[in-house]
């Protein structure tokens, strides 16, 4: 439950008398002292009326469309934003970049975008929906995640193509497909998977699962699965990084938390738990 602050609103009575001339000298007095202003910290002329509306107090629910490869991290970062704004609740919604794309620009209620590459987020730029321009907080690269042990003894994208073995890559209309397709050109390799999946959490959920030896995924999903797969370094990674930009939305209700949460995920704090989650700084 959300708990705004409460504002006093009890009526003042009007001075009279003496009390109005008193007044009136204590107005000219205010007036006087004050009018230059003081100078705050920061260097910023600061009146007599208080805090800024900067300062004010975050409240209300902040939605958020994140690439699913930010699943662990910005789990981890809403629930810092949360801790750090009491009367806040950071509402995550993990897809794959062009799908929650297509959300956005078909009108789904957002306040921030976090894609996985800069081509989807264009489709949201492009449209008009954003609220200023994107900036990069983070970039991914690919590994390939093979079964615990690696039994096949994969080493190499040309491994990938032995005969018989199940290969999983993510559709190339997402970004991690795209990327992949980018390694596989750069390597002069052919393969024919045996699925295509819509995010890379459902290749990687493929090998996990064991119905795949092999998939394309980025270095991050591969160190949050932890022990269920092994990760492999290919050389053609490197010509394959994706950006991964955010922006706050003009279809949002929350504008001053989306632009928090975006600080947030910019802070050093917000750099730490992605770069702990093996994404590159831009």
């Amino acid at each position: 439950m959300t708990t705004r602050p409460t504002r006093r609103t009890g009526r003042r009575r009007r001075p009279t008398g003496l009390t109005a001339v008193s007044a009136a000298a204590l107005l000219a007095l205010s007036a006087c002292s004050g009018s230059s202003g003081t100078s705050g910290a920061d260097g910023a002329a600061t009146g007599s009326r208080g805090p800024s509306s900067a300062s004010a107090k975050l409240s209300g629910t902040v939605t958020v469309f994140a690439a699913a490869s930010l699943k662990e991290s910005f789990t981890e970062l809403g629930a810092r934003f949360e801790k750090a704004h009491p009367g806040t609740h950071v509402s995550l919604d993990f897809a794959g970049s062009d799908t929650l794309a297509a959300g956005i620009t078909g009108g789904a209620p957002a306040d921030v975008f976090a894609s996985a590459s800069t081509r989807t987020m264009a489709v949201v730029t492009d449209e008009g929906a954003a609220d200023g321009a994107p900036v990069t907080f983070a970039r991914n690269q690919l590994e390939i995640a093979t079964l615990p042990g690696n039994p096949d003894r994969i080493a190499s994208l040309t491994d990938l193509t032995r005969p018989g073995l199940k290969v999983v890559l993510c559709d190339t209309s997402v970004p991690c497909g795209a990327a992949a397709r980018k390694a596989l050109d750069a390597g002069g390799v052919r393969l024919t998977p045996v699925s295509y999946e819509q995010d890379v959490k459902g290749a990687l959920n493929k090998v996990v699962l064991k119905e795949a030896d092999a998939a394309l995924v980025y270095r991050t999903d591969v160190r949050a699965a932890g022990a269920k797969v092994r990760g492999v370094d290919f050389a053609e990674s490197a010509r394959a990084v994706n950006d991964y930009p955010i922006v706050a939305l003009k279809n949002g209700d929350n504008a001053a938390a989306a632009r928090a949460f975006i600080d947030l995920v910019r802070s050093a704090d917000g750099r730490k738990v992605l770069t702990d989650a093996g994404f590159r700084t831009p």
